[in-house]
């Protein structure tokens, strides 16, 4: 029985969520790298002495979960009694951080002024370079040891003292040490944050009072998602959907097989069957593969609550080992783009037994295109990337929506077009929607974009699209999506149609960014007259497909339309 009121309780929450917002706040003035402070590809949380978030700030919804896997693996390995007032920790070791080496987590124990442990602040962002075997991004792997240095818990302050150690090693092992080791530090401030707003709100209320509330909070997230999940059609569901290949192996598509069951107690995402003996680095922690389901199964439960571990209780992940949703050392992990692709499949299955409940299929892809090189203005290093928007899946209440980030990571933003010609020696020609890219439905799906760059020196493309192969799938007679594909040169003698792919490119050359749209939803021909015109006039269908694909004819000066 709780010593606390409710009211004290939510005072605190909503302390708490507030000093995870001034993390977030901290990190993005002070990171070196747009892929943070543009894209927000970070994962913050507060979390109590356990290891559980109890309040997060809103990036890559995947990271914030998998920070808790990562913080109990560091604990576990050190001992709590390594963990001192003033230390933080950095850990990338893929198999615990649940994480590539490019996604390290920092994070530091908070202290109360008696010197007890109450809980945890934690910062995951991207950085730029670790020594991994290729510059920008790693692609083909074989193994862990091509895919950069790793930190096992290692500490980058000790009591409050910066340990010149750990960023000397940073400092003569990084292509880009000043950015990455900005980067690293800028962690470092949001951690400090997070650990003074929570000793703030220690000392004020006591550290008892604290932690009883962060155990209400957790306690209340597993109420409301149980009080969601017996709300939900019961059954069991299997689906299946392919990566495109694994880096190495170019032509073995991988295989994702999932199995859900939904009782009255709990939702088991059973991956049994996936692929096994996968070569390339598509392999994926086993910590992201729980993150992900974690995503899935908070959309359908609590989507309108802030993420607390408890949500997650009533959800069983199961996994082989060895396979490519949990990989075990040395298999390489580098390309964690499994993680990205495997959430759909979940709501493939479900989709099977609640249809009025999730979506089509979404582009399915973040479409991300990096690029990189020696840039002409300045003589240096120059590295940016930005991952691109899709369109969503129709559903029972309405369209997909256009040309939106997608569902992995809900809390991020595209790199605008003035920040990478600033930054880069890219200039890019056009950027608009996909018309016709949408499956078509009674509800449609979303529409992708396109954005075409052409490169003013030498530099390197790096596109990280892994869902080209296979169509976004509908629901209920509608319509496929159009597929992810990236066009190189257009239009030339050396136009080439890829996805996934490491390119060189020359000054002048243009590299085509085109992303999916989303699955239809229900029968094309019971899509009323009106909307599919207003779909013709906003540009989102043409005159044509308006007539091919939902009958309806519509003239293309008045916008009139009708179905004969």
């Amino acid at each position: 029985m709780s010593t606390v009121d409710s009211i004290t309780i939510e005072v605190i929450r909503h302390g708490l969520l507030a000093a995870a917002e001034e993390m977030a706040r901290n990190l993005c003035r002070t990171a070196y790298n747009t892929v943070v402070y543009e894209i927000h590809d970070y994962g913050i949380g507060i979390h109590d002495a356990n290891g559980d978030v109890v309040a997060d700030a809103p990036g890559i919804a995947v990271f914030t979960r998998g920070n808790d896997a990562g913080i109990k693996k560091a604990v576990e390995f050190l001992g709590v009694e390594k963990l001192l007032p003033g230390d933080v920790f950095i850990i990338n070791y893929p198999y615990w951080s649940s994480a590539h080496t490019l996604d390290p987590l920092v994070f530091a124990p908070i202290h109360s002024a008696d010197g007890d442990l109450i809980g945890f602040a934690s910062c995951r962002i991207h950085v730029l370079d670790l020594k991994q075997k290729d510059a920008g991004y790693v692609l083909d792997s074989t193994d862990m040891y091509q895919e950069g240095i790793f930190f096992t818990a290692a500490k980058l302050y000790r009591q409050g003292e910066m340990n010149e150690d750990i960023f000397n090693v940073v400092r003569f092992n990084s292509r880009m040490p000043e950015r990455t080791i900005g980067d690293l530090q800028a962690q470092v401030s949001a951690c400090f944050s997070g650990v003074r707003r929570t000793q703030e709100i220690a000392a004020k209320y006591g550290p008892a009072a604290l932690t009883e509330a962060m155990a209400a909070i957790n306690d209340h997230g597993e109420r409301l998602a149980r009080i969601a999940l017996a709300k939900l059609p019961k059954g069991t569901w299997t689906a299946h959907d392919f990566v495109d290949q694994d880096g190495v192996d170019l032509d073995r598509m991988i295989k994702m097989n999932v199995t859900v069951t939904v009782t009255e107690d709990e939702m088991i995402v059973d991956w049994t069957g996936s692929e096994k003996d996968v070569r390339g680095p598509i392999n994926l922690p086993v910590g992201q593969t729980e993150a992900f389901c974690s995503l899935i199964f908070k959309s359908l439960t609590t989507p309108d609550t802030p993420v607390v571990a408890g949500n997650f209780r009533p959800l069983r992940v199961i996994t082989e080992p060895g396979s490519v949703m949990h990989a075990v050392p040395p298999m390489p992990t580098f390309t964690l783009w499994t993680g990205l692709l495997g959430g759909e499949v979940v709501l493939k299955a479900l989709a099977q037994g609640m249809p009025d409940l999730v979506p089509a299929c979404s582009g399915g892809d973040v479409c991300s295109m990096m690029g990189l090189g020696i840039n002409p203005r300045n003589g240096e290093a120059w590295l940016e990337a930005t991952n691109e928007a899709v369109g969503f899946g129709g559903h029972a209440n309405g369209d997909g929506a256009d040309g939106i980030m997608h569902i992995s990571e809900p809390g991020c933003r595209n790199n605008p077009v003035e920040v990478l010609e600033t930054k880069s020696p890219m200039f890019i020609e056009s950027y608009g929607y996909r018309p016709d890219t949408g499956g078509a439905g009674r509800n449609r799906g979303g529409v992708g974009v396109q954005r075409s760059y052409r490169f003013t020196a030498p530099s390197t493309g790096i596109c990280i699209v892994y869902k080209t192969k296979t169509k976004p799938w509908a629901i209920d007679g509608g319509g496929e999506g159009d597929n992810n594909h990236i066009v190189l040169n257009p239009g030339t003698p050396s136009e080439k149609i890829t996805g996934g792919s490491y390119n060189l490119l020359d000054t002048g050359e243009v590299l085509v960014n085109n992303t999916g749209g989303g699955g239809g939803y229900g029968n094309p021909f019971e899509r009323d007259v009106a909307r599919v015109a207003a779909d013709v006039r906003n540009g989102f269908v043409s005159v044509s497909s308006a007539l091919s694909e939902y009958g309806v004819v519509v003239d293309p000066v008045t916008f009139e339309a009708s179905r004969p």
